[in-house]
């Protein structure tokens, strides 16, 4: 362990410590070459020793809560720091336990520097790179497609699955002023277009429409490609010659795979422009719903999953961070249950949502997937709903809301069930029949109330 770890001061002294007891003439490398890469190999050990020192921060701080053991946890920090964590027990095993240690045997990628190549542009979108190879003098030239000029650190890359060569680099975008105040603003994440906000805008038209016309096509090519499958089966051993040229004329997936990465960059290409639209190059702090967990128990057509499938929540997520870290924003995720069937004008349950339309109790109407914004934004700021909150536990919560203004109402929950204000779904939880307690009458009153309007 105490090799495994260096200092991070050592990382300047990493290449003079390499080359006593490994040359460049050993691996067949220019000098310059393998400088590069034992410099980005040190930087990864200390990016490793950093997320490490963090993980080991935080249990201590769980393990000795309170202000009782704040000289406890300073100490153990300090330690922590330096190499006195190897004589104590519990830091030593959290560190042995939180230190991704390991081998890498990539073969495929080399690290250059500014002086290592030449970037020439050839067309609007299109560069030669002129590499520094193993012989002297004598360059590799590349021809790869950016929609700006490489300079800088890059990591050259060979893809032996797609037999290409990328090119991974840096892009400074400059730097960004961060208020002191950020605008708030919540989003509701939908199907028909990416994004709705609170300020009553929608960002990503249209999304729903190509996701459905992409899916639909998916479906109707599979349903036909089954068909010569089964055909191609039936004639293996009938005629052998046919079958196989079913297989690899009409049964291939170069042309549909190449379809299907045009399809996902149109769809890539709508969600990355909502999420330049929302945020306009002004610093944000933004409350988005956290979409990772599936909806437990929800049954859905085969064709409604099909086409949530191609929602791509994940690129959707990744695109809203990433724009969010251009302009210096902050995206913070609330619990989504029932974020779209509350009244945002009250903040209770009482009203429906039908499609693209939310009826409050007393017959006003609201655009839904505004209205459900505004939720998610009230939640980014909610004491009593926490992110890893449960379902039931959310429900408790709203009930509870609600039974609260329909008290200065002088009605009660019951009362809200009968008017058709509150579902009905709601009343067949504990939390509702705790809150009937104070409504008077027996129990068989109330349970046959509310089967007659249930």
């Amino acid at each position: 362990m105490h090799r495994v770890i260096p200092d991070i001061d050592r990382n300047k002294k990493a290449i003079p410590e390499i080359k006593s007891f490994r040359t460049p003439d050993t691996l067949g490398l220019p000098a310059k070459l393998m400088d590069w890469t034992i410099n980005d190999v040190a930087k990864a050990i200390t990016a490793s020793q950093a997320a490490c020192t963090d993980a080991v921060i935080k249990k201590i701080y769980k393990r000795f809560p309170g202000k009782d053991n704040q000289k406890t946890r300073k100490e153990l920090c300090k330690q922590l720091k330096t190499r006195a964590f190897l004589d104590n027990p519990l830091l030593h095993r959290l560190v042995r336990k939180e230190f991704q240690r390991g081998h890498s045997w990539v073969k495929n990628q080399i690290v250059y520097q500014q002086e290592g190549y030449k970037c020439n542009r050839i067309s609007r979108n299109t560069y030669q790179l002129e590499l520094a190879g193993l012989r002297k003098r004598k360059r590799n030239k590349i021809t790869v497609k950016s929609n700006r000029k490489i300079k800088g650190q890059i990591r050259l890359i060979y893809n032996q699955l797609l037999q290409r060569f990328e090119i991974h680099f840096l892009v400074d975008y400059g730097t960004v002023d961060i208020p002191a105040d950020r605008r708030s603003i919540g989003i509701d994440k939908g199907y028909t277009e990416a994004f709705y906000d609170s300020d009553d805008q929608a960002h990503g038209k249209g999304l729903g429409k190509l996701a459905t016309k992409n899916s639909e096509r998916i479906y109707a090519k599979n349903r036909n490609r089954g068909k010569l499958w089964a055909i191609h089966r039936k004639l293996e051993k009938i005629d052998p010659a046919k079958s196989a040229r079913i297989l690899e004329n009409n049964l291939s997936r170069k042309t549909e795979n190449r379809r299907y990465r045009k399809n996902q960059s149109e769809i890539t290409a709508i969600i990355g422009a909502a999420s330049k639209a929302l945020f306009k190059g002004e610093s944000l702090k933004v409350f988005a719903e956290d979409l990772t967990q599936p909806i437990k128990n929800k049954r859905q057509s085969k064709a409604m999953s099909r086409k949530l499938n191609s929602w791509m929540k994940g690129q959707i997520r990744d695109s809203l961070q990433k724009w969010a870290n251009w302009t210096g924003s902050v995206v913070t995720e609330v619990q989504p249950s029932y974020t779209s069937q509350i009244d945002s004008v009250t903040g209770t349950l009482l009203g429906k949502r039908i499609g693209d339309s939310f009826t409050r109790f007393n017959g006003v109407v609201l655009q839904a997937d505004h209205n459900a914004a505004k939720n998610i934004l009230d939640r980014g700021t909610d004491k009593e709903i926490t992110r890893y909150m449960s379902k039931t536990e959310v429900q408790a919560v709203l009930l509870r809301r609600t039974a609260r203004f329909l008290e200065g109402m002088g009605l009660s929950l019951l009362d809200a069930v009968e008017l058709g204000w509150l579902d009905c779904k709601h009343s067949k939880t504990k939390a509702f029949k705790k809150l009937l307690v104070e409504i008077p009458g027996t129990p068989r009153q109330m349970s046959g109330r509310l089967n007659s309007n249930c």
